[in-house]
């Protein structure tokens, strides 16, 4: 979808301008100072979640902002089991029956692709909760927002992106929205089999973004502001062999943020296994709770801008 300062569907990063970026991070920051000023905005509307995939602050994050803006919710977690999908129903056929009865969708889908799918046949906002190993674009903008918010700035940055890069489609969206700030650079840091894939790399060197790639974290810890740690996703692989040869493979500890800067960023987008231990939840530096909290005023700003 083409870069734009107004927004009809919100379906993968590449779409936001820094503009918009800044308008939406500016409305959730004073969502977060003055809550009362947004209470009841968007009553009478209707938000309908639509999840193919398991969640929980994703989930539960879009419900209490629609219900914190006046708001009403409905939907399924279920969606791949406990809809018509498990009558055989199309994606598409869905999406325009839901969409008769919503004012704004929000999709989680285990399939690349399908938000771009459900936005074509529409007649209400798409917001791509997660396409599969594709995007998740308000996850971007809550991660975004918490890296000015811990930092005080985005421009300059220096961040390591860590663990299944192939599959994950967090840091994916991140780093497309990195790219549109001045100085950044990144680190891939995975093995072979998990590495960032090709496309999103062409995406960086088009807007001459530098990136290094590298499987040794312990290099990489004092040289950036902010850690981005993922999970080796095991849902993702096909073969279990594949799974167990990268499992556990990078992990923080208090060895670890010992060798990070004393101002450095830990985040994570959750749900953690075994690749950041509990020991460091009480280091200030570490920052993943406090992003999903931010969770919250994002998609209170987001669907603000998209339904008042």
């Amino acid at each position: 979808m083409a870069v734009s300062s107004r927004l009809r569907h919100v379906i993968e990063s590449q779409q936001f301008s820094r503009s918009l970026l800044e308008e939406l991070f500016a409305r959730a920051e004073e969502i977060k100072r003055e809550p009362h000023r947004f209470m009841g905005r968007l009553a009478g509307q209707v938000m309908a979640a639509l999840f193919y995939e398991p969640s929980t602050r994703t989930r539960l994050s879009f419900e209490a902002a629609m219900l914190r803006l006046g708001g009403q919710t409905m939907g399924t977690d279920n969606a791949r089991e406990f809809s018509s999908a498990a009558k055989g129903e199309t994606l598409e056929d869905t999406i325009r029956i839901v969409s008769g009865y919503a004012d704004v969708i929000v999709l989680r889908h285990r399939e690349e692709g399908a938000a771009k799918r459900a936005a074509a046949v529409s007649d209400v906002p798409i917001i791509n909760a997660g396409d599969g190993p594709g995007q998740h674009p308000t996850q971007a903008l809550l991660d975004l927002f918490t890296i000015r918010a811990e930092l005080a700035k985005i421009d300059g940055v220096r961040v390591a992106m860590v663990g299944d890069l192939a599959n994950g489609r967090t840091v994916r969206s991140l780093a497309y929205l990195l790219s549109k700030f001045k100085d950044i650079k990144l680190w891939f840091v995975a093995p072979p089999q998990v590495s960032m894939r090709d496309d999103l790399k062409a995406h960086l060197d088009e807007h001459h973004v530098p990136y290094i790639e590298t499987q040794d974290l312990d290099s990489v810890l004092p040289e950036v502001d902010v850690v981005y740690m993922t999970r080796i996703q095991k849902e993702r692989f096909t073969d279990p062999a594949a799974y167990d040869a990268v499992k556990g493979i990078y992990r923080i500890d208090k060895n670890a943020m010992a060798r990070m800067r004393k101002y450095a960023v830990l985040m994570h987008p959750l749900p953690r296994v075994d690749e950041i231990s509990p020991e460091v939840d009480d280091d200030p530096r570490s920052a993943y709770f406090r992003q999903a909290r931010n969770g919250l005023h994002i998609r209170m700003a987001l669907l603000d801008k998209l339904l008042s």
